[in-house]
């Protein structure tokens, strides 16, 4: 039987708790879900994890990133006839339905390529995840917090956090710790570019599903996620992310980028701000 609906968590000595939990939240809401865990540990540690049949293993210890674990699963997903593919990160879950009625409204627009529900953190407060395209000067001011004045008029703009909680919206970059995509708009653009080991993956895929699709932010329904910055915390992860960086604005453009000014000020027409 074709599944219609399949979704890919990739691993990495993940706490097993917590993954249950992002599992259950699966299963007890959309029956026919596909879970493709594409693991990316030394060892197979997280294997127990497979309780249901509906779940597919892959032991991946080469570890060749976020983006290319999910372009596996991406693969098995377009092979098996499934027509929509969730991208979830191993810590985010959700209390309600999110993916049916995620998947009822992108099936009813099909200029839709990807689209992001609402992400809150535990207490319940938004994170404001969806966002212009990023210049150089975005990811410092994003890192240095400061001067505070300036700081606020920047990221009140560049994550459209004066937009109306509830409003749907085309967003030029979604956050991929949980994400909806079109499988025939990902055969036309391509999958994750596995340049990117980690960070900046998914804000590539969204500028090239942006150019041809709607990247859609849909608030009407909520997931839990744990976020937690490691590139501020670590140093190894902080190099990763900035060889990402850097991957990034080679492949996009630093401070000459007409297509960015032309796409923010695109998105930003939406709305009276």
């Amino acid at each position: 039987m074709t599944n219609r609906i399949t979704c890919c968590i990739v691993l990495y000595e993940n706490d097993i708790a917590i993954l249950n939990k992002t599992i259950d939240s699966l299963l007890n809401n959309c029956i026919n879900i596909k879970i493709y865990l594409v693991d990316n540990s030394p060892t197979e540690c997280l294997m127990s994890l497979v309780k249901h049949e509906g779940i597919e293993y892959t032991h991946n210890p080469s570890n060749p990133g976020f983006g290319a674990a999910h372009n596996i699963a991406i693969t098995k997903a377009i092979e098996s006839g499934s027509k929509y593919h969730f991208v979830i990160n191993p810590d985010a879950y959700f209390k309600e339905d999110v993916i049916n009625l995620m998947v009822s409204f992108m099936s009813k627009h099909k200029e839709i390529g990807m689209m992001m529900p609402k992400i809150l953190n535990e207490d319940g407060t938004v994170q404001n995840l969806p966002k212009l395209l990023p210049s150089p000067y975005s990811i410092l001011m994003r890192k240095l917090k400061k001067p505070e004045i300036i700081y606020t008029k920047f990221i009140n703009r560049y994550e459209l956090r004066t937009i109306p909680e509830d409003v749907i919206y085309d967003a030029p970059i979604l956050s991929g710790c949980f994400t909806l995509l079109n499988l025939e708009a990902i055969k036309e653009i391509g999958m994750y570019d596995d340049k990117f080991f980690m960070y900046f993956e998914d804000w590539d895929l969204s500028r090239r599903m942006h150019k041809k699709y709607k990247t859609i932010y849909f608030p009407l329904v909520s997931v839990y996620h744990g976020y937690e910055s490691g590139a501020n915390k670590s140093s190894k992860l902080f190099k990763i992310f900035i060889n990402s960086a850097i991957i990034y604005f080679n492949k996009w453009g630093w401070f000459f980028d007409s297509e960015r000014k032309k796409i923010n000020k695109e998105a930003l027409s939406q709305f009276k701000i």
